[in-house]
Parts: C-alpha cells; structure tokens; sequence
C-alpha cells in the first residue's frame, strides 16, 4: 500500500475577501461599544492553513497554487445577470446581497480564487494526477444558488465541480455535504436532475427567508427525474460524534453505494462542532475523523477512491482548524496525533434515532436499498 497523500489545493487572493465588523454577521449597532469581526473572516481559514502546515498531518500534504474561475466557467452554474450583478457590486465598493451575505471592494478576486482553486482540486483528481484533493477556500459556496447568493455564498464551487466532472465525462456524482447548515444552494442546482445524487446531513434550522427558501427537511426530494435523489438528512440539536456517524452509515452510505458515482465531492465543513458560534451540534474531533474515514471508505467501494474536498463552514476560529486536521486525518487513514484541545460534552450514544429513522422512511421508497438497514 502507498503512502498516504492530499493534494491541497490554495490561493492566497481567497484572504482579500473582507467582510468587515458588526453585531455578528448583521450590521453593527450604536448601542455596542466594541463590534465584533464578520464570522466569515480570513481568520479562520489562516488558522486551518498554519494547523495543516505547522501541524503533524504536514508531511502527507502537497500544496498546489489554485487560480481564478474565467467567468464561462462560472456560467456552467450560474446566470450571466447574478454573476454581473456580484461582480458590479465589487466594483462599486461592495456590500451586503442578503442580510448576512457581505461583499468588499477585492472580494471579486477572492471569488474567483475559491471557485477556481476548488475547480483545480476537482482537475487533479479528474485528470488522474491525483486521487484525493482538498481546496482550502472562502468565502464558502454551497448556499448559493443559480441566480442568489445566500448565507455568505457567492457561487457554488461543489456545484460547479459536478458540472466540470460531468463535461470530462462521468456519469453520476455524489455531493456529500456535512456543513452544520443545509445545502440548499446544491440543492437547487441539481433539483431536477438524477445524474448528479445531493446529500446534506445538517442541523433542522429550516428555512430562514427569501434568500433561503428550503427547509432542508426529509420531504424536499428532487423534481421530475430527480426525485429522490436529494437527500436531506436532518439532525436533532445537540447531535454528536454517535449521531453523526450512524446517519452516515445507515442512510448514506447505503445510498450513494447503490447510486454507484464516478466521483464523490465533499462540501467539508466543521461547523457541526460543539464550539461553532453557527451551529448547535456537538461533533468533536473524534466525530470529524470518523466522517473523514467513512467517506473514504465508501469512494474506494464505489469510484476508485477518487473524492475533491472543498471547505465550507467552520467559524471557530482556533478550534475548526483542528476539526479540519481531525477531517483529513480520516480521510488519508493515518493515527491522529493531536489530542482534543476542548471536547468535553458527552456523547449521547442514543441521540438521534428518530432523525434517522424518519430520513429512513421518507427515502426508501426511492432507495429499498435502506429497507436492509
């Protein structure tokens, strides 16, 4: 067996994306006396790039220059009028497109580089160059949608991998989504559509406005031909490492093996940990590297091992660092080095099963595969 190799996949122009200070993620109040930094900062994916550098995962990792999306690739997702409409935006000194959803003048350059870095990482692996990537990237894309940006989403770079793998030629991929948040801007990319499966394991938040629709609940499955393949798994509040992992192997796992993709994305969040100010789930290292470690296992059954990483949420902005180290830990195999620096909830083992049994019972009759699980 070979060594265990990432290709990571970085453009530092992800870092010119500021979205300045306020009252969390809405704007700042006159009644605070000290605002605070937009959760979705630079800082946080600074930190995960210095853990994976600095830290013991560094000698399985090669780092790869990423580069800008041409505005042709971009389309392949999104309308020509959203894609001016955010670049205009930009170029006339930024702003907010949603109530969180914040531009600065050089956010135009970061997005580019995110979804263009996140498309070199799905070419590696495309082009047989590589087996596993990951793009370290911000702002994160899986909310947006065709034409709207959303919950700090400009484009959809899972989106726009599936588009670029299905144009090399393969025929079904699975989009694997373990962000804290439902992934409605996937979601609504591929709605009626079976070629491309969209899964998303994520906190029951519902719908929260116009720039966000969906419910992420059991009964959003797809239209036409692509009913029953989205698939939404939501998670009671408080779910843990246990939760997690066994939503994982009784409802997806069985489903994407049966799907049978050519290729497995990752939207590769660590929000879902206990000490995430955007989540309310409890997932700890130990959880990360066990969702890291199934998705690995279920691309070698079913496309070769071949999976593209792309980052999504983690606003912590120490501890999501680990959590990623703990994710591509997992995902390569290797023994964790680094103890939990925080975790301390306790795992309720028993937590959960009436989250996975109603996923269970809204999906089957499109998958029977679950009927044996």
């Amino acid at each position: 067996m070979s060594d265990p190799r990432l290709a990571v996949f970085w453009h530092e122009d992800v870092l010119r994306h500021d979205t300045g200070q306020g009252l969390f993620e809405a704007p700042d109040s006159d009644r605070l006396e000290v605002s605070e930094r937009h959760p979705e900062n630079a800082v946080r994916v600074r930190n995960m790039r210095s853990v994976l550098m600095r830290g013991s995962l560094s000698e399985y990792l090669t780092w790869f220059q990423g580069r800008h999306a041409t505005i042709a690739e971009l389309e392949r997702v999104h309308t020509p009028g959203y894609i001016e409409e955010v670049r205009s935006l930009c170029a006339s000194g930024g702003g907010r497109m949603t109530a969180t959803t914040v531009l600065g003048p050089d956010s135009w350059e970061a997005l580019l580089a995110a979804a263009g870095t996140s498309l070199a990482a799905a070419e590696a692996v495309l082009d047989g160059s590589e087996r596993v990537a990951y793009a370290l990237v911000r702002p994160p894309g899986h909310h947006a949608q065709p034409a709207q940006a959303d919950g700090y989403c400009f484009f959809s770079h899972c989106a726009l991998i599936a588009e670029t793998a299905r144009l090399r030629g393969i025929e079904r991929i699975a989009v694997i989504d373990w962000d804290v948040h439902h992934g409605n801007g996937t979601q609504a990319c591929f709605w009626e559509r079976s070629d491309v499966l969209t899964v998303s394991l994520h906190m029951p938040h519902g719908a929260w406005g116009l720039s966000h629709p969906q419910t992420g609940g059991v009964d959003e499955l797809g239209m036409g031909v692509g009913q029953g393949f989205n698939i939404n798994v939501p998670l009671e509040f408080g779910m843990g490492d246990s939760g997690y992992l066994r939503a994982f192997s009784e409802v997806i796992d069985p489903i994407v093996r049966a799907f049978d993709p050519g290729l497995i994305v990752v939207a590769c969040g660590q929000d879902a940990s206990a000490f995430d100010p955007n989540g309310r789930q409890c997932v700890s290292m130990a959880g990360f590297y066990g969702l890291g470690a199934a998705v690995t296992a279920l691309a070698k059954a079913c496309c070769d091992g071949r999976i593209v990483l792309v980052q999504e949420g983690g606003y912590a902005r120490t501890y999501a660092a680990f959590c990623l180290q703990a994710t591509l830990e997992g995902v390569l195999g290797v023994v964790p080095k680094s103890a939990d620096p925080l975790a301390f909830y306790p795992d309720a083992s028993a937590r959960g099963e009436a989250s996975i049994e109603a996923a269970r019972t809204a999906l089957q009759p499109f998958w029977p595969v679950l009927a044996k699980h």
